[in-house]
Parts: C-alpha cells; structure tokens; sequence
C-alpha cells in the first residue's frame, strides 16, 4: 500500500513542525500500538505518500502531505527514561518499537474529519470506521486520488501518482 494516514496531535507535533524541522524530515516517534508498528516495519517504503491528519484537537482533519523518507529503524524514545514513551521491557538488541522518518511535502488546507464523512467516495476509508483509533493507516490509491485531487487540490496535486 503506497499510501497512509498518520496522525498526530498538533500541540505535540504539527504540519508546521515538520516544515520547520531540519531537511524538513523527522521521525516518526511515539507510536506504542502494534498494529501500526506492523505497517511501519512490514509496509512503509521510501517514497509513499502521507496524509499528515491533526487528530485530538479542536477540528481534527488532514492538515497536510508528507512522505515516508527513510524506513523502520528503532524509536530511541523506548530507551529514554524520561520520555513519556520509554518501554522498561525492551532492549536495544530486540528492541519492540520502531519508527519512519517522514518529509515535509505540502501544507494544505484543513480537511476536517466531517468532510470527509461527507464524501460517499471516501465511506471505506478506515479512520472513517467506527472504533478506529489507530494512528496510521493505510489509504487506497482511489482514497488518495480523490483527497489529493478533488479536496487538497491544487497544493496536493505535486504529490498525486
């Protein structure tokens, strides 16, 4: 699957984080499910596309697109003590948590969650199912063509395959 949503809480890390981070390229930090450490370590290649979805805030939605710019390689926050992600359990020769680094490709406009929902192009789409809480997810070439082309464009359209 070329494509995926991730998410990520903007008071935490935002769209404009990423542009503003060296080479405008930062890890992918923090992600403590296995579902979607699966889809990193398993899926995720150099060159798929991203849409970077502002989630637990105000109006939740695609704020923008990036790109995975280097595969799964170990998160160093689960050896850190002092972050709020260290995992006692793991080790640094095994270790359980993983992360991508993903680049910086456009700012767009908000796409809220509700527009979304209100395209029945789009009713498939998994972080429009009920009791989906995880934080990347794969996105259809159909999903990300209608997003790119028929919502973010004109922004997106440098992004579309």
């Amino acid at each position: 699957m070329p494509y995926w949503l991730m998410k990520s809480e903007p008071d935490e890390f935002s769209i404009d984080d990423l542009a503003r981070a060296p080479r405008r390229t930062a890890p992918w930090t923090g992600v403590r499910n296995y579902q979607a450490r699966n889809f990193m370590r398993d899926a995720m290649r150099v060159g798929d596309g991203v849409l970077f979805y502002h989630s637990s805030c105000a109006e939740p939605g695609i704020a923008g697109i990036a790109e995975v710019a280097r595969e799964a390689y170990p998160d160093e926050t689960q050896f850190d003590p002092k972050s709020e992600y260290y995992d006692p359990a793991t080790t640094r020769e095994a270790p359980r948590w993983l992360n991508v680094d993903v680049r910086f490709v456009a700012k767009t406009r908000l796409v809220p969650l509700a527009e979304l929902r209100a395209h029945r192009e789009l009713a498939g789409m998994r972080i429009l199912q009920r009791g989906n809480r995880l934080s990347i997810t794969p996105v259809t070439p159909r999903e990300w063509t209608f997003i790119t082309g028929r919502l973010l464009a004109p922004a997106a359209k440098a992004r579309r395959r």
